[in-house]
């Protein structure tokens, strides 16, 4: 572990965005739920920060009160998103397009490089990020785990980064904790990991390693209980968050340490030392 990025005490430690303080560490997301009922009942048992949602939920002639968005507003913040969008352009035009539907410069910006992977597209989600930073936007760039592409992107004002774990909906967990462990390092805002989580123990992790926050969506949505799975994913935020606050203790592969002082202690025996812990090598002749 390289060290905490900061010294606040649990009790003031929320997450730390653009200039706003948010009691919640977990982003959700809105799809592939099985109800609207199931996904309003995730939120109330988590609780999140954020709730993440593509603005193609959006129609072009669908008016923002009629629509999806309506039924979070005033309930839980949402940050709209450009999932589905494969340029910079068309992703410049859709944050441009949330801002005046949303009334919000909060925007998740996702260019995705092709369908089957659906891994980021890292030159046109530079251009992308820089043009909206410059438009005043609170840029949040769904990344690939890259630590010199996570630090240009904060670089140029990217408000948090959120690199992936994994590929979307794998729920493969945390496959490089070390890159991830690199960009908590050595970038200066805050890093959420966004995609690949598929339980409550890769939330944790991901907090353990120093993230500042978790973005999760499938593996809440297609637990066989999605509620309960919330639930799961919020405590493990928060026990991450501590775990990583409080600092682990060394790993040891020599020796292990005593607990309990035997100091004193009667016993018919002499406990074996092994050589080299004030016992002298004997050869023998």
């Amino acid at each position: 572990m390289m060290g905490t990025k900061t010294g606040m005490t649990p009790s003031h430690d929320g997450l730390q965005l653009a200039g706003e303080t948010l009691s919640s560490r977990l982003l959700m997301g809105s799809g592939r739920y099985p109800s609207l009922d199931v996904m309003l009942a995730c939120y109330g048992r988590a609780c999140p920060a954020f709730v993440t949602v593509a603005m193609r939920r959006l129609g072009h002639r669908q008016k923002a009160e009629d629509s999806f968005f309506h039924v979070l507003k005033g309930r839980y913040r949402c940050l709209p998103n450009t999932a589905g969008c494969y340029t910079a352009r068309d992703a410049i035009l859709t944050a441009e397009l949330a801002r005046e539907a949303l009334a919000t410069s909060w925007i998740k910006v996702e260019v995705i490089g092709d369908r089957q992977t659906l891994l980021p597209d890292s030159e046109q989600l530079l251009e992308a990020a820089r043009v909206l930073v410059k438009q005043g936007f609170h840029v949040m760039p769904y990344c690939s785990d890259d630590v010199i592409l996570c630090r240009k992107l904060a670089d140029m004002g990217c408000v948090a980064v959120m690199p992936l774990a994994a590929p979307i909906g794998s729920g493969l967990g945390i496959r490089n904790p070390h890159r991830i462990e690199l960009i908590c390092h050595y970038c200066h805002v805050p890093v959420i990991i966004d995609a690949g989580i598929g339980t409550a123990s890769d939330a944790v992790r991901a907090m353990e390693l120093g993230c500042d926050g978790v973005l999760v969506d499938s593996a809440i949505a297609g637990a066989r209980v999605p509620e309960r799975m919330a639930m799961a994913m919020a405590e493990a935020v928060r026990a991450g968050r501590h775990a990583y606050m409080a600092g682990r203790i060394a790993k040891r592969y020599d020796t292990a340490i005593e607990t309990t002082s035997f100091q004193g202690m009667m016993t018919s025996q002499t406990p074996h030392t092994s050589q080299g812990e004030g016992q002298e090598k004997t050869t023998i002749p």
